[in-house]
């Protein structure tokens, strides 16, 4: 079934019209793109999928010199462009013969963009869908996978099955837990190292602490923590923690958990000014309590990380909450913003700490938390006794790659790069 009507030149574009688009019929596309998109053996080397082709060496005003197309396939024999001299080597385009997949051409078309970013791989709408929760929608259903199934599976088709159910339902919830771990620390490393390599800062790769402050930080004490994300010092914050109590004499130190996107959301609705002063005004952090320690973020970032700043339904895509570590703001762009911001502090907490979205969980010895960093706020009531506790910061980026590759196959990732 051919998927292009047409194709002609327009001025220095060309224009393609769609076989079945009644809302939007065509897509336009500059010379330049497209001669810096051919993927030929002389472009693009597909082995490692990496780009050969200098783009500072193509004419801004190259042309066609023919284009055909059956359908499927677009075909552009390219002119040496105007001889304008904006090519560092004009000549090289010379009867060059570029070819387009239409599926491609149409994932990739920009104006118009036919294909929100966030659809751009098959089926990732639907599949990687995340439900956003309140403690009502969760608490008698947590998602969880079993330890065995996930480190003992019987061959590597089991296997990357049970990574899989892992890696979707941390997606979809932001939090996992894994039952039936050893109580081991060793054990314990080595399933976070099923999932994605460890992440080593000034913590350490894997940890294995109890509260006697041995690092200087509050994590390290029987103290109460209210609700957080790790690493707002950090210019990249860890995308994922994962924590194992190990063991616990006393009482107390109980976890709670918050979906802080759907709690994004509802102060979006309640609160918009406070939700958009989350967005705009950057705020500074250290992690200074180690005596050769001082980190800082090489920018200040907001608490709020859309997907497009400039549009008022985008997404959340990340937030950074962490009172304890917050520095002193003394740089603002209007002196105003300060009891917005202030503001802004009581309508959130008002949202994070309301109990219909802050789920209270207690930890035990055999059962591992692992939560996205990015999504869901954390805390831990005081306790008492002897607690001893283990875990590890994962990488995001990897860890969603390899969610992608699963879940939505190879083809499909490639397809939207």
């Amino acid at each position: 079934m051919s998927i292009i009507k047409k194709v002609e030149p327009v001025s220095d574009k060309i224009e393609i019209t769609w076989a079945e688009e009644d809302d939007v019929p065509l897509s336009t596309y500059h010379n330049i793109w497209l001669r810096d998109n051919c993927h030929c053996s002389q472009c693009y080397y597909p082995l490692t999928k990496q780009r050969l082709l200098n783009s500072a060496t193509i004419d801004l005003g190259i042309k066609a010199k023919s284009i055909n197309h059956d359908g499927n396939t677009v075909t552009i024999i390219w002119d040496n462009g105007t001889g304008n001299g904006n090519g560092a080597d004009a000549d090289a385009d010379a009867e060059h013969e570029s070819q387009f997949d239409a599926h491609w051409l149409k994932i990739h078309s920009y104006n118009p963009r036919l294909i929100p970013l966030d659809e751009k791989l098959h089926g990732a709408k639907t599949k990687l869908a995340q439900h956003l929760w309140q403690v009502k929608d969760i608490e008698s259903n947590l998602p969880r996978v079993d330890y065995t199934t996930v480190m003992n599976s019987s061959d590597e088709t089991d296997q990357e099955q049970a990574i899989k159910d892992w890696s979707l339902k941390l997606w979809q919830y932001g939090f996992c837990l894994i039952d039936n771990v050893p109580v081991t620390p060793e054990d314990t490393e080595q399933l976070c190292q099923q999932l994605n390599y460890i992440r080593p800062t000034h913590y350490g790769g894997f940890w294995d602490f109890t509260s006697d402050l041995a690092k200087a930080d509050t994590a390290y004490t029987n103290f109460d923590i209210s609700n957080h994300t790790d690493g707002t010092y950090w210019s990249n914050s860890p995308g994922l923690q994962l924590f194992h109590l190990l063991y616990h004499d006393g009482t107390g130190g109980t976890t709670s958990l918050v979906d802080a996107f759907k709690c994004a959301e509802i102060m979006r609705d309640k609160f918009p000014q406070s939700f958009e002063v989350f967005t705009r005004i950057r705020v500074p952090a250290h992690s200074a309590g180690e005596e050769k320690v001082c980190i800082q973020p090489d920018t200040p970032q907001p608490i709020f990380k859309l997907d497009n700043n400039d549009d008022k339904s985008s997404k959340i895509i990340q937030v950074r909450w962490n009172q304890s570590d917050r520095s002193t703001m003394d740089s603002w762009d209007d002196p105003d913003d300060v009891v917005k911001f202030y503001q802004a502090i009581k309508d959130w907490v008002s949202i994070i700490t309301d109990p219909e979205n802050e789920l209270w969980y207690q930890m035990r010895p055999g059962q591992c938390l692992i939560f996205d960093n990015w999504r869901v706020l954390h805390s831990r009531s005081e306790f008492t006794g002897k607690r001893r506790l283990c875990g590890a910061y994962l990488e995001r980026d990897d860890f969603v790659s390899r969610l992608k590759l699963l879940t939505l196959g190879r083809d499909a990732v490639l397809d939207a790069i």
